[in-house]
């Protein structure tokens, strides 16, 4: 059975969706069967692998509301092994209309389970807010992982998620793991990045992934282009610091690691 990995944090602007992409697309082409899930109703990650789910009537939406069986909502996305379930703007009317149904809070949980046999990992990118849209993800989530940029506010809405976790945990999910902080847009020459850095190892310790994500232009660009930076432009700084972090994803759940990329960025 695969594992189910929330990937939230309530602060916009951290590289969630830039991580729940990337770290699929390189699960994927690590020789995995990864199905990324897109909660946003922003569907960035749904562009962002050059998808359109605004028009369609196979998305999340749909899903949730009970009008498609999990199979006929998931696509394939250009990367071999990479399969998405996309998003829509409708899905800002979910928690609306989701108001009056039964175990409204378990409605992907319940959806997810002709699945899980299916992929190695299930990614769900969360919408930058904790809402029943990032309840149902933490509900039918094996472990949460939580991107976290380099900067002043980095700790800002962290406990907030951290006690939402716990909730989800006492009342829904009580096997609900928080799986590793992972820092992004890090810059190595900006002293304020080095110090929210080990800040945030000295609270978490072992939870912080070693790989930390570098700004990088070429992972800025490649959403336009509809593509993960891993295919966009694979010798990127930003695409190798993705291998390393699937790498290390995979060594934490027992599963094959591929060999540490040359270049990779590993937080010191």
């Amino acid at each position: 059975m695969g594992r189910v990995i929330a990937v939230a944090n309530q602060k916009g602007g951290v590289g969630k969706t830039t991580t729940a992409v990337n770290l699929g697309a390189a699960l994927a082409l690590a020789g995995h069967r990864v199905l990324l899930i897109d909660a946003d109703p922003q569907a960035s990650a749904t562009t962002g692998l050059g998808q359109r789910g605004f028009a369609s009537e196979r998305t999340i939406y749909e899903l949730l509301l009970g009008e498609r069986a999990a199979h006929e909502v998931v696509t394939p996305s250009r990367v071999d092994g990479l399969d998405l379930v996309p998003s829509t703007r409708d899905l800002v009317g979910a928690e609306i209309e989701l108001v009056s149904v039964p175990d409204r809070e378990q409605r992907l949980s319940a959806s997810l389970a002709s699945l899980r046999n299916d992929y190695a990992f299930v990614l769900i990118d969360c919408p930058p807010s904790l809402n029943l849209l990032t309840v149902n993800a933490l509900r039918a989530a094996d472990g949460v992982l939580i991107p976290l940029q380099a900067e002043y506010y980095a700790l800002e809405g962290l406990t907030a998620l951290l006690d939402t976790v716990s909730r989800v945990r006492e009342v829904l999910n009580p096997d609900l793991a928080v799986d590793g902080l992972v820092l992004t847009m890090f810059d190595g020459r900006n002293s304020l990045a080095r110090q929210v850095q080990d800040e945030v190892r000295s609270h978490f310790g072992a939870k912080v992934f070693r790989t930390a994500i570098p700004r990088n232009v070429r992972l800025s660009e490649s959403p336009s282009h509809g593509l993960p930076v891993l295919l966009y432009d694979p010798a990127s700084r930003g695409a190798q610091a993705y291998r390393a972090l699937a790498q290390e994803v995979l060594a934490a759940h027992g599963e094959d690691a591929p060999a540490a990329s040359e270049g990779a960025v590993p937080a010191s």
